[in-house]
């Protein structure tokens, strides 16, 4: 009995892994098939996307701006590119990658460590929800003042 209880928790974790960690892998895969744009901005056409709303009608750049292609600079392995194009991007592409390191490592020997994350997620949510809006916002501000946009309405 106690055999096809771990067999299935074995399973489970294993699912867990794949659902986690394959669109990790996919988001970091397309990332190296891409080239990254040189104006920092953009790279996501590639994909047959439009051009980003915001800056379209704005000039100014979304939140949002410059993460395609600093994911590609880093699938190319061109960390300051990628620091000097969106550095928060840098910080997501470095927790994708560790999601996707942590999904192929528990699921090539389960151990249960997505319940340890969560557990660690759980205790800190509010903080990590606080420092990734900190992050981003402060990824918009560099990439405002990269374009030469700063200050806002200046």
């Amino acid at each position: 009995m106690a055999e096809a209880t771990d067999a299935a928790i074995t399973r489970r974790r294993r699912w867990v892994s794949l659902a986690v960690g394959a669109p990790a892998w996919a988001v970091i895969t397309l990332a190296a098939l891409l080239t990254p744009n040189p104006d920092g901005v953009g790279t996501h056409r590639q994909l047959g996307l439009g051009a980003c709303t915001i800056l379209s009608i704005t000039g100014y750049p979304c939140p949002m701006c410059g993460m395609t292609t600093t994911f590609t600079h880093m699938a190319h392995l061109d960390p300051l590119s990628a620091l000097a194009t969106q550095p928060f991007g840098v910080v997501l592409f470095l927790g994708t990658l560790s999601v996707a390191i942590l999904a192929l490592w528990e699921g090539l020997s389960p151990r249960g460590r997505w319940d340890q994350l969560l557990t660690i997620v759980e205790r800190w949510d509010l903080r990590i929800a606080l420092t990734l809006f900190l992050g981003l916002i402060g990824g918009w501000l560099y990439k405002v003042a990269a374009m030469d946009l700063w200050p806002l309405g200046g």
